[in-house]
């Protein structure tokens, strides 16, 4: 934990435990992302939505949603990694 900590600081100029403190808010918005991503998915499916939305029905946004959960997804495993390097 102290070397994983000095070079992330090192590197990035803050502090890992400065870092560790909002592992909650982390988790909490990588979970907020996916499920924007999973509803813009389903917008551009027609599954969901207004059909005056510019989503509705929109190959594009059936991609974008899977991108935007993906990310969503990628900060949610970063939360939880945070969470066990707390812990050891």
């Amino acid at each position: 934990m102290v070397k994983l900590s000095i070079l992330f600081t090192l590197f990035t100029g803050i502090s890992l435990e400065s870092i560790m403190k909002g592992k909650k808010a982390v988790i909490i918005t990588g979970i907020g992302i996916m499920i924007m991503g999973m509803i813009f998915h389903l917008q551009g499916q027609s599954i969901v939505g207004p059909e005056t939305s510019f989503m509705y029905s929109n190959p594009h946004w059936v991609t974008y949603g899977i991108q935007i959960a993906v990310a969503g997804g990628i900060i949610l495993i970063i939360g939880i990694g945070l969470n066990f390097i707390k812990k050891s």
